[in-house]
C-alpha cells in the first residue's frame, strides 16, 4: 500500500472554521461569519490560558538585576511565571521559592538586600517580579520560565500557534463557539466533544518526568 510519505498535515484558521461550521451543519454565508469566527478563535485560546500548562507555550526569559531594585516589569504577553532562579557571576543557579502576594507584603523589610531567594510573580496587565531580598548587585541574571500567551489570529490565513496534535481540540472547541451563536441546539453535543478532545490532548501534553510535583494551595490563591 502506498503512502505519501509526507508529515506536513496542517489548518490555518480558515480551514479550521470551514470544518467547525460543518460540524454544525452550517456553511459560512458571509464575509463577516468569518470575521466573527476568527474572533471566536482568539476568544478560545484565551481560554486555553486559563485552563492550565501548554507545554510548547513555556519559554525561557532572562532579567539583569540592578543593585537596590526589587520589581521587574516583564513582557505584557506572558501568562504566568513556572519558576525562577538567580545566577551568580559564576554561572551558579539558585532556584527561587514562589510565595503569595500575601506572604509578600507580610515581609519585614522589603527592602533588605542580598541575593534573592524568594518571587512574588503580579499578574496584572503589565506582569511584575518582585524578588526578595531586594538585589544587592547588578551582576545577578533572573532566569525564568514562563507561560507565553498564544498568537492571536489575525487574518483568516493565519495558521493557529498550536501542535499538530491540538488540532482536533480546536476544531471541537471552534464548533461549539460557533454553536453558541448559530446552533444552540447542537451547543451539548459539541460541547461534549470538546471538552474530551481537549482532556485527550492535555493528557498527552504533559510533563514525561518520573515525578510530578503539585504546587501549594497557596500558589492557587494567589490571585
Amino acid at each position: 500500500m502506498a503512502v505519501s510519505g509526507s508529515t506536513d498535515f496542517n489548518l490555518d484558521a480558515a480551514e479550521v472554521i470551514q470544518e467547525a461550521y460543518e460540524r454544525c451543519g452550517l456553511q459560512e454565508t458571509s464575509g463577516k461569519d468569518l470575521r466573527t469566527a476568527v474572533r471566536s478563535m482568539n476568544l478560545l485560546m484565551a481560554e486555553w490560558a486559563n485552563r492550565g500548562l501548554n507545554l510548547w507555550t513555556v519559554t525561557l526569559g532572562t532579567q539583569s538585576t540592578t543593585a537596590s531594585d526589587k520589581d521587574y516589569a516583564l513582557n505584557a504577553n506572558i501568562v504566568d511565571v513556572l519558576e525562577v532562579s538567580v545566577r551568580d557571576a559564576d554561572d551558579t543557579d539558585v532556584t527561587l521559592s514562589r510565595i503569595s502576594r500575601a506572604d509578600y507584603e507580610m515581609l519585614p523589610s522589603k527592602d533588605s538586600e542580598g541575593k534573592p531567594s524568594q518571587f512574588y510573580f503580579e499578574r496584572t496587565t503589565t506582569p511584575t517580579l518582585y524578588v526578595y531580598p531586594t538585589p544587592d548587585l547588578s551582576t545577578y541574571t533572573i532566569r525564568y520560565y514562563y507561560l507565553k500567551r498564544l498568537d492571536d489570529i489575525d487574518v483568516p490565513t493565519d495558521d493557529p500557534n498550536v501542535p499538530f496534535r491540538f488540532l482536533p481540540c480546536l476544531t471541537a472547541g471552534m464548533a461549539y463557539y460557533i454553536a453558541m451563536k448559530k446552533a444552540p441546539q447542537m451547543m451539548p453535543n459539541l460541547k461534549a466533544v470538546y471538552e474530551e478532545e481537549f482532556k485527550r490532548a492535555m493528557d498527552e501534553d504533559r510533563d514525561r518526568a518520573s515525578f510530578s510535583a503539585v504546587p501549594g494551595r497557596s500558589y492557587f490563591n494567589n490571585y
